[in-house]
């Protein structure tokens, strides 16, 4: 493909707010911007931005200044750039304002290994097979190694796509996609406005893995609120037994000011879960999980247990055992365990056999005056923290 046309003098690299954890290493590359739906209760990350897409020309101009400095820096710097931030900074601060931004991602691409290229914002797949193929062409030009490239996307968008223009895609270098489902419960994707059905996120997930692509589905521990737990855990499961994701990922709710299901919890018509009642939700999504091979990722500092992770089928009863101790631990322990998870100490239930860690978690109770009959607040201040 021919270098990107030359652009107007206002054209500047741009990056998004958000990214999965799984993709901290990755180049970022800005495709659109902010969300084409944008109306998911729960979700505080895009309100109040309008929605528009990148020309082919842009991204391909952000291609071409990350090619630039990369090439810059691995003929002066090798392959890792390890232990350079001194001669890094030097460098960045002699460059244009407008070109700091584009060197910042090739540096930290390098240090990452050059492995994975993530499609920025939260629809990557929302520009079109076609102007996505030239894009993802120009990737596999501009850098020829091997390298994972993946989106955010949503199922109403793959739905847009035929099998054929889906395998086109992943013939191009499209590696895998990440789909916020949510849930499987049609009652629940209703009360948040996710603007898809539980047929929809089947339909799509299958269609994703029939192209050859590898799918992560995302799945919200206590979205259904007290209401719609049971539901909500049970449906995600066999929505999710029916799509056979390579990845499932947990993403637990909180409930930020400033979205719309705050001002529906301040109001009383939603109700959310305890903790109790959240790992409650949780074994009964694990239990009713069935037959599938997937990779179960907790990797969110908002989840209940940040190590609740494994390989399925083969870990799932020990996934289960972990969630069925926290329930069975006393009120008491679980209050410690709770302060120390949502204050930053504790990753996982183990944590508390760890006799340094749990000093730190009970100083911590101490210090916040926490009790069973306080915990709950308490730690819906604390994971205010990390939103």
């Amino acid at each position: 493909m021919k270098q990107a046309s030359a652009l107007p003098h206002e054209w500047h690299f741009e990056q998004g707010p958000i990214r999965p954890p799984s993709e901290a290493r990755s180049l970022l590359l800005r495709v659109s911007r902010n969300c084409p739906w944008n109306r998911c209760t729960f979700c505080p990350v895009y309100k109040g931005r309008k929605f528009s897409m990148r020309s082919v020309e842009e991204v391909c101009r952000d291609i071409d200044a990350v090619a630039r400095h990369l090439d810059l820096l691995r003929r002066n710097l090798g392959e890792t750039g390890v232990e350079t931030q001194g001669l890094l900074q030097l460098w960045h601060d002699r460059l244009p304002s407008e070109e700091r931004t584009s060197f910042r991602a090739a540096a930290h691409w390098l240090a990452g290994g050059l492995q994975s290229v993530f499609l920025q914002d939260a629809d990557g797949l929302v520009i079109g097979p076609s102007r996505l193929r030239v894009i993802l062409a120009h990737l596999q030009t501009t850098f020829p190694w091997t390298f994972r490239i993946t989106a955010y996307t949503r199922s109403q968008t793959v739905l847009r796509f035929s099998l054929e223009e889906l395998m086109a895609l992943r013939t191009s270098g499209l590696t895998r996609l990440h789909i916020g489902m949510e849930s499987g419960c049609d009652a629940v994707l209703e009360k948040v406005c996710k603007g898809a059905t539980r047929a929809m996120h089947i339909q799509a997930g299958q269609r994703v893995k029939q192209a050859g692509i590898e799918l992560s589905e995302y799945v919200m521990p206590g979205l259904g609120g007290r209401t719609l737990s049971e539901p909500h855990a049970r449906d995600s499961a066999t929505a999710l037994n029916a799509i056979r994701p390579d990845f499932i990922r947990l993403r637990t709710l909180a409930i930020p000011e400033g979205i719309p299901l705050h001002a529906e919890w301040l109001s009383g018509r939603f109700e959310p879960c305890t903790s109790v009642e959240v790992a409650g939700e949780l074994l009964l999504f694990l239990q009713t999980l069935d037959g599938i091979t997937a990779e179960l990722a907790s990797d969110h500092v908002l989840n209940l247990f940040e190590d609740l992770a494994g390989i399925l089928p083969g870990d799932q009863p020990r996934l289960v055992a972990m969630v069925q101790a926290f329930l069975d631990l006393t009120e008491e322990r679980r209050c410690v365990y709770l302060i120390g998870r949502r204050g930053g100490v504790l990753r996982g239930l183990q944590d508390l056999n760890d006799p340094e860690k749990e000093a730190a978690a009970q100083a911590l109770c101490l210090q916040l005056g926490a009790d069973p009959d306080n915990v709950e607040e308490l730690c819906r201040r604390l994971m205010q923290g990390f939103i």
